[in-house]
């Protein structure tokens, strides 16, 4: 494949479709973009893509429509000429069997479409949680100058004396209805209140995670992590982002792989950790860290995570939302709390070095975002555990989970599969205690079910109306940064390509050590040979399309679950 990211050609000059004539496929080319009204003036103008993602499948983007007008306004009044095209869009409830298993789809989609089309700058929207790091991927690998602008997060509305915002309090009323405390009439009030306007997930969940770390790695314009979707400051964010744009292109950069390196990487890595991001946050940093070239150790996330404090008092581990970081004080002054920890001399997408951007001071709302000396937990909200169940790792949200069940051994009640959990865990002859721990397996990436959401196991009914909120539950399963609960996941290998937790049966003692970072399965070496013997794959190799293609290539947790054949080669070591 040729790649023209590095020609001297600008505008409707590069990468021409290839007749054996240069002239006339530029000619060719010139003709069919004056089809579409443009003058020859508009023409000699720097082309600036516009990378966006609304779907009717897809209410996070729905107001994405105004936002790229926005954009073209930017871009028109810098002097450029803004080209709008379309990408895969993922809305996160809308897919099967999870959005997980099409983000390297729209990271290819994106990433091809980049590198294809005649731009000299691209902008992208995303705000719904694959979509940021699909888009990123994409062009870290085309490496074209971008700029990514987050569609950002919904507005909680009052509801009974509460304010409302999807999901974490999804999670909590569905908790009450299972175990009886809502009847069926006030959950499907509490349904039609929780998601009331435009944009992703009010909380600290996985989208709000992906856009904070967007800012941290210098790909967006500083302050505009976490602006309401439909606050007018997000209108303005997009259309100097569409400004920005037209900047690079005539400058010819920054590029993605020039702000995106070791340091940048791990300015993201102690941001995710102090605002107690989600656990996807370090699936798909790796992913992005991956195409740039750029390995993350978790026994590193462990060495950040203990040094790096929780400052970040928002649902699901806190009371807040992403409109009250917002006003705040935002990301920039999060970062600016933790700055002796941070690399300031990574660069950023406007050229600044993040030092610059943090200079001076700004008004912070202490009871959103900490100081530095008085933080919410002295330690970050994530940590890698390691043992005999989990070789290559599994990431425990500890800001999120109850800390009386960090050191302890249980019993395993084992679900071999999503629909056998479906199946049995609210039978009541289900043989369970509230000291037992729940094991998933064949959730991961090889399960065929695309490593769904789904670690966030449900506290067996008759165990939750009898007033159990929290239990160990173990899985290869990720867990949506809106859930809560002492929930160890991403468990690498996976049981689908034979890992220890494929192994595991009910009645199995398990160890869980958060202080000592381990998870150990208590059973002999001969016992587990012998299971071993008789272990089979759960699946079989979905026989085409992208199915197939996502199997035969999709890495483990701890390497982001990108493709093999996406990661930047050769790799930095």
């Amino acid at each position: 494949m040729t790649d023209d990211t590095n020609s001297k050609a600008k505008g409707l000059g590069r990468g021409l479709t290839n007749y054996g004539d240069p002239d006339f496929s530029l000619y060719l080319r010139r003709s069919f973009a004056k089809s579409m009204g443009l003058s020859n003036e508009a023409l000699r103008k720097p082309v600036i893509g516009i990378a966006t993602s609304p779907s009717g499948f897809n209410n996070c983007h729905r107001h994405f429509p105004e936002l790229t007008d926005a954009v073209k306004r930017g871009v028109l009044a810098a002097g450029g000429l803004p080209l709008e095209f379309p990408t895969i869009s993922l809305g996160e409830v809308f897919l099967n069997p999870t959005s997980m298993m099409y983000r390297n789809l729209m990271a290819m989609d994106a990433e091809e479409m980049i590198r294809a089309q005649p731009m000299d700058a691209v902008v992208m929207l995303g705000a719904c949680d694959k979509t940021v790091p699909a888009l990123l991927m994409g062009a870290f690998s085309a490496n074209v100058p971008a700029i990514m602008l987050i569609g950002g997060p919904m507005l909680p509305m009052p509801y009974r004396g509460e304010r409302l915002g999807a999901c974490t309090d999804c999670r909590r009323f569905w908790g009450k209805y299972r175990a009886g405390e809502i009847d069926s009439q006030g959950i499907s009030e509490i349904e039609g209140n929780l998601a009331t306007t435009a944009g992703s997930c009010a909380v600290m969940g996985t989208a709000s995670t992906m856009a904070s770390i967007a800012e941290a790695l210098g790909m967006t314009l500083p302050g505009t992590a976490a602006i309401p979707a439909v606050h007018a400051d997000r209108l303005r964010a997009a259309e100097a982002s569409g400004a920005e744009a037209v900047r690079m292109a005539v400058t010819g950069g920054p590029r993605p792989l020039e702000i995106v390196d070791d340091k940048a990487v791990e300015n993201a890595l102690r941001v995710l950790l102090a605002i107690g991001g989600s656990t996807n946050g370090i699936v798909h940093l790796t992913a992005m860290a991956g195409r740039a070239g750029v390995k993350i150790s978790l026994d590193r996330l462990n060495e950040l995570s203990d040094t790096t404090p929780v400052l970040v008092d928002l649902k699901p581990t806190g009371q807040y939302y992403m409109s009250d970081l917002h006003a705040a004080g935002g990301i920039g002054a999060v970062m600016r709390e933790i700055k002796p920890l941070l690399h300031l001399d990574a660069r950023t997408v406007t050229g600044e070095t993040l030092g610059e951007r943090l200079e001076g001071e700004v008004w912070v709302a202490r009871n959103v975002i900490r100081s530095a000396d008085t933080p919410i937990n002295a330690q970050g909200g994530l940590v890698a555990l390691f043992g005999s169940l989990a070789p290559n790792g599994a990431i425990l949200k500890r800001s999120a989970a109850d800390p009386n069940l960090f050191e302890r051994e249980g019993r395993a009640v084992v679900f071999s599969s999503l629909n056998d959990l479906a199946e049995r865990i609210d039978q009541p002859d289900l043989d369970v205690n509230a000291d037992d721990f729940l094991i998933l397996q064949n959730a991961g990436p090889k399960s065929g079910t695309g490593m769904p959401e789904a670690g966030y196991l449900p506290i067996p009914s008759k165990l939750a109306r009898a007033g159990v909120k929290d239990m160990v539950r173990i899985s290869d399963a990720r867990m949506s940064g809106t859930a809560f609960g002492t929930v160890v996941l991403h468990v690498s290998p996976e049981a689908a390509i034979g890992g220890p937790l494929a192994l595991v049966r009910t009645g199995d003692r398990i160890r869980l050590s958060v202080k000592e970072r381990r998870i150990d399965l208590l059973v002999e070496e001969a016992e587990l040979a012998k299971r071993r013997e008789g272990w089979k794959p759960p699946v079989e190799t979905p026989p085409r399309g992208y199915g197939k293609l996502f199997f035969d290539h999709v890495l483990q947790a701890e390497e982001g679950c990108d493709f093999d054949f996406l990661q930047a080669v050769p790799a930095k070591k």
